[in-house]
């Protein structure tokens, strides 16, 4: 469902039986009272569901197709009919599904086309590399060490000129080739890997650098729930049954805030640290689309692969770069088990949720502005400047 109309699962597949699950709840919910729910409220009330849950925004159209091609199996046909092909037509699925932001405003990245064109990361097998690399060296920014391994796969170790001759008394060769990062107040900075310096010092004492150390720390969870509230995210801990760890949907129910995540209160701290960064990297990386503030991208029909794929990546990245191991590697390899990974995948996007939620995870955030408030900001000198330039 990455581009253009879906493809039709074949029976006995995963993704099938997802479909005639999601059929069966809609058929549910309209045997139910009226009116019927608008297109929004039915995927909210899909999304809470512990059959389906976060998956029929990936199911919702395929489903509703379906339920359009058996009409004659309702009572009340042509007023189903109206509903399904009027209230539930597919401009409106779509725009439930991607948020409240046209198509043209949905998110795209330079740094995931460059990724696309690097043919040697479309296996799973090195994408995994690229995460558990992102994941351990904590020298660098995860978006970096991204960066850093799309431009260079063998890569193990980087660091500045100073950093190496500082850290380990190694001088850069003089025929390196150095590689781009991003760093504050610079529009760039050098890197290099340990093949570009003289008498580069031998791996345990890099390891050593780079090791990931440290226990678990109950203010991290503590922190990521007040910076989720000032981003309009409310999070519950209930009861779930022991295969669903946490879901994220849209708030409905509480105006205060954008959407609503949900996570099993059986878990010990770590285990709901780990469920509440895989939920919420699905809404900041724009799965559940965005809103009238734009506070995330929209990023509507992504397939389950995708959306999984790059949740559970920004979680191990968390995870591991705070101490934590998680089943992380077990639960990606069930999605790649094919050996590809989609195009659709945004690199950039995992990097930058990574650090987002590390950051959460770190000290409180200023809560970002509304659509009205960055509307009233006053220009600063320099906007002015610009602005008349």
């Amino acid at each position: 469902m990455d581009d253009g109309k879906q493809h039709r699962p074949q029976p006995g597949s995963p993704e099938y039986e997802l479909v005639q699950q999601t059929v069966s709840l809609i058929a549910q919910i309209l045997d139910g009272p009226r009116p019927w729910p608008n297109p929004v409220t039915l995927l909210a009330r899909l999304e809470e569901s512990e059959t389906v849950g976060w998956s029929a925004r990936w199911s919702l159209q395929l489903a509703v197709d379906q339920l359009r091609r058996m009409t004659g199996a309702f009572e009340h046909e042509a007023e189903l009919n109206d509903y399904l092909l009027r209230v539930l037509n597919d401009q409106s699925l779509q725009d439930a599904i991607r948020g409240a932001v046209k198509k043209e405003d949905e998110f795209k990245s330079t740094i995931d086309e460059l990724f696309r064109r690097s043919s040697s990361y479309r296996d799973s097998v090195a994408f995994q590399e690229m995460i558990h690399f992102c994941a351990r060296f904590r020298a660098y920014a995860p978006f970096n060490n991204m960066l850093v391994k799309v431009q260079n796969r063998s890569c193990a170790f980087y660091a500045t000129a100073k950093h190496w001759m500082d850290e380990f008394s190694c001088r850069i060769k003089e025929d390196a080739r150095p590689m781009l990062i991003l760093a504050p107040m610079h529009p760039v900075m050098l890197v290099y890997d340990i093949d570009s310096v003289e008498n580069p010092p031998v791996p345990e004492k890099l390891q050593q650098f780079g090791a990931v150390k440290g226990k678990w720390e109950p203010r991290r969870i503590e922190l990521l729930l007040d910076n989720a509230e000032r981003w309009g995210i409310r999070v519950e801990f209930k009861p779930l049954s022991s295969t669903h760890g946490g879901f994220a949907t849209h708030d409905l129910r509480n105006r205060r805030f954008k959407k609503r995540i949900v996570v099993h209160d059986g878990l010990d701290g770590p285990g709901r640290y780990a469920i509440l960064c895989h939920e919420m990297a699905h809404i900041l990386l724009g799965h559940l689309g965005t809103d009238e503030d734009l506070w995330w991208p929209s990023r509507a029909g992504l397939s389950q692969q995708t959306v999984e794929i790059e949740a559970e990546s920004v979680s191990h990245i968390v995870l591991n770069r705070v101490g934590l191991e998680s089943a992380s590697p077990a639960y990606l390899s069930s999605y790649i088990a094919d050996g590809g990974i989609p195009e659709s995948v945004s690199v950039d996007l995992i990097a930058k949720v990574a650090a987002k939620l590390e950051e959460m995870s770190h000290r409180l955030l200023t809560a970002p502005k509304t659509k009205e408030q960055r509307k009233t900001r006053k220009k600063s000198p320099e906007q002015l400047s610009l602005a008349g330039t």
